[in-house]
């Protein structure tokens, strides 16, 4: 298949019909998204579907995907790992990232319809996650992994985890700014976030092997801002011959030949937030060719063995391929969430008395 270059303003919405049919597809009543028909669902990949979604114009879907998040809340404010609809697949762990990520689909959907009746009704559950996730802080500023089905901190911290719950903090906070609560702590706890995943290497990977080899560890932080400037495109110059696979896409993990559409789809974010459009655009277009007829996408593709590996065409990645798509078109209100920061303009005052920029 020839490669699909975007530029602004023109939106491929007949060729990513069935891809927003894909995930439709596979969509519950409930609203839960699972992976892919008869599999699990877990939070964070919910929600990554659920944008997709927004994207491509169900915003009642997304709404539904939402509230099946809210009304299977636990009362701490967070969520299993896994489920199957209502049963839990995975008791063993609740993750901190997967938790505060409901905050991004929840102002995601925000910038893209513009609705603030939905914003208002989320608002107690997005609270009480951020609340959740913050318990989880440690003096130095990282964020704990993980609990256990106990309730025990993993007690250890993930740069990638982190990296997007800066992003998810950065999102929560304009939820509340924009309903008149201004967390001004929420954006204290991002600051110092941001400085152990910047200045503090030791609070990362301490009890187990370093994830340093995973490609998010290394293009995340310039996905969600949390490196800037001159620094972030440095940190993608840095590494960009380990994991880019020319004309096939982003690594998963340094060792292994095996690219992955959603991480590809992840790096053409960090590439428009370093403003390397036109790379954004070359990388994206080669993703075509792991779609299938029915809109869906491979999960990667192994180098050495050439084979689609595995064999799942996942709801994620989907929903990934519509993020990207719509941060190279600029089609909604959104587009620009994972390319640079944006804390709401009635917040800046309060923001700059506390050096939070």
């Amino acid at each position: 298949m020839s490669g699909l270059y975007l530029s602004r303003g023109l939106f491929p919405k007949d060729f990513l019909r069935p891809t927003v049919e894909f995930v439709l597809d596979v969509q519950k009543e409930s609203g839960e998204i699972p992976w892919f028909s008869g599999g699990h669902s877990d939070p964070w990949d919910h929600v990554e579907a659920a944008m997709g979604l927004s994207i491509g114009g169900e915003w009642n879907a997304a709404e539904l995907a939402y509230r099946w998040l809210a009304e299977n809340q636990l009362p701490d404010g967070s969520w299993w790992s896994g489920y199957r609809g209502a049963e839990i697949d995975n008791g063993e762990r609740r993750e901190s990232n997967f938790v505060a990520y409901f905050a991004t689909g929840i102002w995601h959907q925000y910038l893209v319809t513009g609705d603030r009746r939905f914003l208002i009704e989320m608002w107690p559950a997005v609270e009480l996650a951020i609340s959740f996730v913050l318990s989880l802080q440690s003096e130095y500023g990282d964020i704990d992994w993980s609990v256990d089905s106990s309730g025990t901190a993993s007690g250890d911290s993930l740069v990638t985890g982190c990296a997007s719950i800066y992003k998810s903090l950065e999102c929560a906070f304009n939820i509340s700014a924009t309903l008149g609560h201004n967390r001004l702590g929420w954006l204290e706890a991002r600051q110092k976030l941001g400085e152990a995943l910047r200045g503090m290497p030791q609070r990362f990977d301490r009890t187990w092997e370093s994830k340093a080899r995973y490609s998010m560890d290394w293009f995340y932080p310039v996905l969600t801002g949390v490196v800037q400037s001159l620094d972030a495109r440095k940190r993608m110059d840095s590494r960009w011959d380990e994991f880019v696979e020319e004309g096939l896409g982003c690594r998963c993990v340094v060792d292994q030949p095996w690219v992955t559409v959603a991480e590809s789809c992840e790096m053409v974010l960090a590439l428009l937030a370093i403003n390397d459009r036109s790379t954004a655009t070359e990388v994206f277009s080669w993703l075509s060719q792991w779609r299938e007829d029915s809109g869906a996408y491979w999960t990667g593709y192994q180098l050495v063995e050439d084979i689609l590996w595995p064999d799942e065409q996942p709801t994620w990645t989907a929903g990934a391929i519509l993020l990207a798509a719509d941060a190279l078109t600029e089609h909604t209100g959104a587009a620009n969430l994972f390319t640079s920061v944006n804390l709401i303009s009635d917040a800046n005052a309060k923001v700059s008395s506390l050096g939070l920029e």
